[in-house]
C-alpha cells in the first residue's frame, strides 16, 4: 500500500504526533481531472492521505493507474423532470451516471454523493450505465398521458462519453426519439456525436433536432488537465463544421467561462465556432455547488497555483461574495463588474458575428406513436 487513510475519530488519535506523520499532498493521476477522491457531503467520516513510512518517496509520484468500472442502473424510469426556472428544458434523458471525461469543474459530480461515492475521482472513474433506456423510453412516450416538448440530452453527464462507443446507449435513444417524431436537444463535448449523423441529419431536415458543442477552451495544453477525456479542442470545432454542413441546427457553448483561467479566449471561442459553422451561442459563467468548490480549488492549487486565490476571489466578487448561490432563481445570475463586462463581451461578439439572429425551435407538431413491432397499437 501507498498510504494508509485514516478517516473520522482515528484522525483525532494522530494529535501530538502529527509532527512526525507526513499527510500526503494531492498526486493527480494521468487522463483524469480531480485530484483527490474527495468525500461526499453524506459521509460521517473524512478521509486523509498520509505517509505511512512503508514505500520509497519515489514510489509516491507515481500513482497506479485508475481503471473505469461500469455498473448496472436498475431504474424504472428515464425521463428526468425538471422545474427549475434557471434552466429552458422540462425534461431531459441521462443514460449515465458518472462522467469519463473527467471535466474537473462539472456541476453534476455532487450527484455521485447519492450513491455514497466520491464526487471526486469516483465520478469519472465508477460509472453507472442504464441498459434499457430505450425500452424504458419507449414505453414512457406510448403512455396517453404523455405530452410531447423537446428532450434536452446533456443537461447531467454527457451522453456522448467514452464508454458510449460501446455501449451505444445514447444511439438506441436516438433511434426512439426519431420513431416517434420526438424532437431532441444535444449538448456534449465530444465528436462522437458524429457517429449519429444518419439519425440527426434526418432529423434536422424535419426540425426535430439541434446540438450544441461545448467548447471551454482553444488550449490544448489548459484541456489536458481542465477536461482530459473529452475530445480536444480541434476535435470539437471540427464536429461542428461537420454537422453544420449536414444540415443540423449547431450552436457553441463556451462553457464554463473560468476567471483569470479561461476567460481571455471568449472571443476566440466564439470567432472559431462562428468560422466552423455556428449559429447560435451561448456562455457559463463557472458554477461550484457543494462539493466541486473543494474539488476545483483543489485542483487549482496543484495545476495553477500562481492563480488559484485570484480565480477563486473573482469569482466570489460574481456571487455577492460566495463561490456559488444554490437558490431558485438566482444560482444562474452573476453580479458585480466583472460579470457585467463578461456580459457585454459576449453581446458584442454575437452581434458582430450574427449569432442568435434566428432561434430554432423544435418542433413537436408531429409527435406520434408507431405501430409497435408487433403490429398493434399501444393500448397504454
Amino acid at each position: 500500500m501507498m498510504n494508509n487513510l485514516l478517516t473520522g475519530p482515528e484522525m483525532d488519535d494522530i494529535g501530538a504526533e502529527n509532527s512526525v506523520i507526513d499527510r500526503l499532498a494531492p498526486n493527480p493521476a494521468k487522463g483524469r481531472g480531480a485530484v483527490s477522491n474527495r468525500t461526499g457531503r453524506f459521509e460521517k467520516h473524512t478521509g486523509q492521505a498520509i505517509h505511512d513510512g512503508w514505500v520509497r518517496d519515489e514510489e509516491l509520484l507515481s500513482p497506479p493507474k485508475l481503471q473505469t468500472t461500469l455498473t448496472k442502473d436498475t431504474t424504472k424510469t428515464i425521463i428526468a423532470r425538471n422545474t427549475s426556472p434557471d434552466v429552458p428544458f422540462d425534461r431531459s434523458i441521462n443514460p449515465y451516471r458518472g462522467c469519463e471525461h473527467g471535466c474537473v469543474y462539472c456541476f453534476a459530480r455532487p450527484t455521485h454523493a447519492y450513491l455514497g461515492l466520491s464526487p471526486g475521482l469516483d465520478f469519472e472513474t465508477k460509472l453507472l450505465y442504464k441498459p434499457e433506456a430505450a425500452r424504458l423510453l419507449e414505453r414512457e412516450l406510448r403512455k396517453s398521458s404523455y405530452q410531447c416538448k423537446t428532450m434536452a440530452m446533456g443537461t447531467n453527464t454527457d451522453p456522448y462519453q467514452p464508454v458510449e462507443k460501446t455501449l451505444r446507449l445514447t444511439r438506441g435513444i436516438l433511434e426512439v426519439l426519431s420513431a416517434f417524431n420526438h424532437p431532441v436537444g444535444i449538448v456534449t463535448k465530444s465528436a462522437l456525436v458524429l457517429r449519429d449523423l444518419d439519425i440527426l441529419g434526418p432529423m434536422a431536415e424535419k426540425g426535430l433536432a439541434q446540438v450544441c458543442v461545448s467548447v471551454t477552451t482553444l488550449d490544448h495544453r489548459l484541456a489536458n488537465t481542465l477536461e482530459p477525456r473529452a475530445s480536444t479542442p480541434t476535435k470539437r470545432l471540427a464536429a461542428i463544421r461537420i454537422l453544420a454542413d449536414a444540415g443540423v441546427p449547431c450552436g457553441v457553448m463556451a462553457a464554463p467561462v473560468i476567471p483569470a483561467l479561461n476567460d481571455h479566449e471568449l472571443e476566440s471561442i466564439l470567432t472559431a465556432a462562428h468560422d466552423a459553422g455556428a449559429t447560435l451561442a451561448s456562455y457559463i459563467l463557472l458554477r461550484l455547488p457543494l462539493e466541486i468548490a473543494g474539488i476545483f480549488k483543489e485542483w487549482l492549487e496543484t495545476h495553477e497555483p500562481n492563480k488559484a486565490k485570484y480565480v477563486m476571489s473573482l469569482l466570489a466578487n460574481t456571487r455577492g461574495g460566495k463561490v456559488y448561490q444554490s437558490e431558485f432563481g438566482t444560482r444562474m445570475k452573476d453580479t458585480g463588474e466583472y460579470a457585467a463586462l463578461l456580459k457585454n463581451r459576449f453581446e458584442l461578439m454575437c452581434n458582430r458575428l450574427g449569432y442568435n439572429d434566428r432561434r430554432f425551435e423544435l418542433d413537436t407538431s408531429q409527435f406520434y406513436a408507431p405501430l409497435q413491432k408487433d403490429g398493434q397499437l399501444a393500448l397504454f
